[in-house]
């Protein structure tokens, strides 16, 4: 989530290669993604090739943020 909050979109592969994850793996976390509504998915074609592109919603952008001030909140305690 924290590459799609600093991109205004991005796609599959650099995604892929900025995590270093295999096409499977990643293709789940984002369907998990898309389900809950955290991302948007938009699909076009470049060079009669499908080129998936990425970006993450409202709720997606709040969500990470709440996670990230529960994370906060864990170290201030210790």
């Amino acid at each position: 989530m924290s590459v799609l909050l600093v991109n205004d979109e991005v796609d599959f592969n650099s995604l892929k290669e900025l995590l270093s994850v295999t096409d499977g793996n990643l293709a789940s976390h984002l369907k998990a993604l898309e389900k809950v509504e955290y991302i948007s998915v938009r699909k076009e074609f470049q060079d009669r090739k499908p080129h998936t592109l990425y970006s993450a919603t409202t709720a997606g952008q709040k969500a990470f943020s709440d996670h990230i001030s529960a994370i906060e909140e864990l170290l201030k305690q210790k």
